[in-house]
């Protein structure tokens, strides 16, 4: 394993061949509220995962032993003026999107507290797996803001728009059986597993094809909310980019010859 720190409060292991990534909050003594020095070592950490061609998945944890995150800082939130916070806003903008943007399958490792900003870093990702500690809920609008890092458009992509305006507008916290129910995560496991699972789902993610990976994302992605044809055309322009690539040759000559293949990745 190897591992690379993006500020005082990110860090970046690499399990195995490198090709799961483990994207890393260690901001322990705060329970990763998400300082700007913070989100900027995120948005950091994001594009340097992003261009790297080895990386086939990136699974997001943290090492605060009863919280993923608790959301924005909000003590030092307490003490910006008004230009202060109009200045940060895009450097806590980059964190979010950064994961949002990550070319590759992500996932979400969830234990204790995954609230406001910290929820939405999950809901950034592919796939939420909890256990059954986790707390989540997008509590903003009792702290006089709205979600700003994606909640109010990716929590009704999940569970529907009347059920994301319930919880957004009553910034109720849902623990993790119900959570689950309402598909707030994906996956709900025993707790202190959560990590563990994850990594796991990662690295069956990661036996797979690069380049299908990529590609499926983008269109999984792209197609959201489009018209049904429309969406058939961004499916189609990603197995374009597919099939004539190759990873395509080597996945069909491995299948054919019983044997495991071994992705050029491109």
């Amino acid at each position: 394993m190897s591992e690379e720190r993006y500020g005082e409060f990110v860090l970046v292991r690499r399990q195995g061949e490198g090709h799961v990534a483990e994207l890393v909050l260690d901001r322990p003594k705060a329970m990763n509220a998400v300082s700007t020095e913070m989100a900027r070592s995120i948005a950091g950490a994001c594009a340097a995962l992003g261009a790297d061609r080895d990386v086939r998945v990136v699974v997001l944890t943290s090492t605060h032993e009863r919280a993923f995150c608790v959301g924005a800082d909000l003590k030092e939130r307490n003490s910006f003026s008004d230009a202060d916070l109009l200045r940060q806003r895009p450097v806590a903008r980059g964190a979010y999107t950064g994961v949002l943007e990550l070319p590759v399958p992500t996932i979400a490792a969830v234990h204790g507290f995954a609230l406001g900003g910290g929820f939405e870093l999950a809901l950034s990702c592919d796939v939420i797996v909890a256990d059954r500690t986790a707390v989540v809920g997008l509590p903003e609008v009792s702290v006089g803001v709205i979600p700003g890092g994606g909640g109010t458009q990716l929590l009704p992509r999940r569970v529907g728009a009347a059920r994301a305006a319930e919880l957004i507008f009553s910034a109720r916290r849902v623990e993790a059986v119900e959570a689950r129910e309402l598909g707030l995560v994906d996956e709900l496991v025993e707790a202190g597993r959560d990590r563990e699972e994850a990594l796991a789902l990662g690295a069956r993610i990661a036996a797979n094809s690069p380049v299908g990976l990529r590609n499926a994302k983008r269109a999984l992605r792209l197609g959201q909310g489009l018209e049904l044809r429309a969406g058939l055309e961004v499916e189609d322009a990603a197995w374009r980019a597919t099939a004539f690539s190759g990873d395509r040759a080597e996945g069909v000559a491995a299948f054919n010859e019983r044997r495991k293949p071994e992705w050029p990745g491109e």
